[in-house]
């Protein structure tokens, strides 16, 4: 069953914002998120400075719907990667929408997803430092009803956690997913005869409680849909064999196992492998978190393929775009817009215009794909067009930029407004990296 609709904290249900935090009207008094929309702020008449990164109300809830609908409809259930955002607002959205969960990459982040209201999460990512220990240590005891299994790959991880736990007067039994990796690629057991070694080790060890069994496909996006399909199933596979053996050998110590995958790039293709037939019930759980605002690059073109692999009428929707300012055109074909490193995304690749505003009417590029960022500085995108062929925008006009990867632009930010079709502000979200 799916998480019961989550209810932030007073903290973050209604926090108050201010000219303290970047993108807010720096002559305006400190408001609380439920006052924003009576401001009747709107981002293409200037009304906040620039730059200032934004979600669009209708992508956010196409797409919490869209990823929702596509879990549900094979049997499955999310807990999306709440890393991508670290929003609690987002995560309450996500787990009212119907997810089961939130996943995490380190007890840091699992303190805020705790404080926000979850109450399930994964933490997938090893876990076996004293510090963090004692940290996942101390929710679970103090949190009613609080759920979170994390990844072990190594006897030594696992020796690790035993150690610490020895050394403690009271301590649970962590619950532990096993990981599987592939050579070359990011954590997990590489050998499967070392993976179901270290089961049996688990199994017998009193400091922790297999549950189940967990892999991460997201690493190997090169290549047709032909070689993408063979390299999931191969790792599906594995993954399907190992539970199999683990529940036959009665090393699972749960009335469900957890099986666990799923990027936010092919969750289609390992989609299909992630229920195998075990003795009791098995939750098969999609971590796919960037799916909530999408993206104009990355995972837009993934996605596509996505679509298209699935034949799914509708796909996912960027909902997250950087609104500029033009602040110098010094020579023909080139704008310095007033967002750079310190604003956007650029891991990837470097941001896309997607729109322009003047005099408070937003329009579509004059240029068309002929506008293009082609560098940035701290501070500064650059605009370039061909002057040759098309105009360019003036000092004063807005430009929104749309991003590649949304990860590394949340992360940036400390608050985010939430605007309709007409770039009214109607919402907020706050960001906690």
């Amino acid at each position: 069953m799916p998480a019961a609709p989550m209810a932030p904290p007073g903290e973050f249900r209604d926090p108050l914002l201010g000219p303290w935090l970047k993108g807010f009207a720096p002559a305006a008094a400190p408001l609380r998120r439920s006052e924003l929309a009576r401001q009747r702020w709107r981002v293409a008449d200037g009304a906040l400075p620039l730059p200032l990164a934004v979600l669009k109300e209708s992508a956010l809830a196409h797409n919490l719907r869209w990823m929702q609908d596509f879990a549900r409809e094979r049997g499955l259930d999310l807990a999306p990667h709440g890393k991508t955002t670290m929003s609690p607002q987002l995560f309450a959205r996500q787990i009212e929408a119907g997810a089961w969960g939130i996943s995490f990459a380190s007890v840091f982040q699992l303190q805020l997803g705790v404080r926000a209201g979850v109450r399930r999460a994964l933490i997938a990512n090893q876990v076996h430092t004293a510090p963090d220990l004692g940290g996942l240590a101390r929710l679970l005891a103090q949190t009613a009803g609080l759920r979170v299994p994390f990844l072990v790959d190594s006897i030594v991880q696992l020796r690790l956690i035993e150690a610490w736990r020895a050394a403690q007067r009271q301590a649970p039994a962590f619950e532990v997913l096993v990981e599987a990796g592939v050579a070359g690629g990011r954590t997990g057991v590489r050998e499967p005869s070392a993976a179901i070694e270290l089961a049996r080790a688990l199994r017998a060890s009193p400091a922790v409680r297999l549950v189940g069994v967990e892999c991460y496909e997201g690493l190997s996006l090169e290549g047709d849909d032909d070689r993408l399909r063979a390299m999931s199933s191969e790792l599906m596979g594995r993954v399907t064999r190992l539970a199999v053996a683990c529940d036959r050998e009665e090393l699972f110590e749960a009335d469900e196992v957890l099986v666990s995958a799923g990027g936010s790039a092919l969750f289609d293709l390992v989609a299909p492998h992630m229920r195998p037939a075990l003795s009791r019930p098995v939750r098969g759980i999609l971590r796919s978190g960037c799916y909530v605002t999408h993206d104009h690059g990355h995972y837009r073109r993934l996605v596509q393929r996505v679509a298209q692999r699935c034949g799914c009428a509708d796909e996912l929707q960027p909902a997250l775009e950087v609104w500029t300012a033009v602040q110098s055109t010094p020579e023909p074909g080139l704008a310095l817009l007033s967002g750079g490193r310190r604003d956007l995304s650029f891991d990837i690749e470097l941001p896309h215009p997607q729109a322009m505003a003047r005099a408070g009417r937003v329009q579509p590029l004059p240029g068309g794909a002929n506008w293009r960022i082609a560098a940035l500085n701290d501070q500064h995108a650059y605009l370039r067009w061909d002057a040759t062929v098309t105009a360019g925008p003036e000092v004063g006009d807005l430009v929104a930029l749309g991003i590649s990867h949304p990860c590394t632009t949340f992360d940036k930010w400390h608050w985010m407004p939430v605007v309709d079709e007409d770039t009214r502000v109607i919402d907020a979200v706050t960001i906690h990296f």
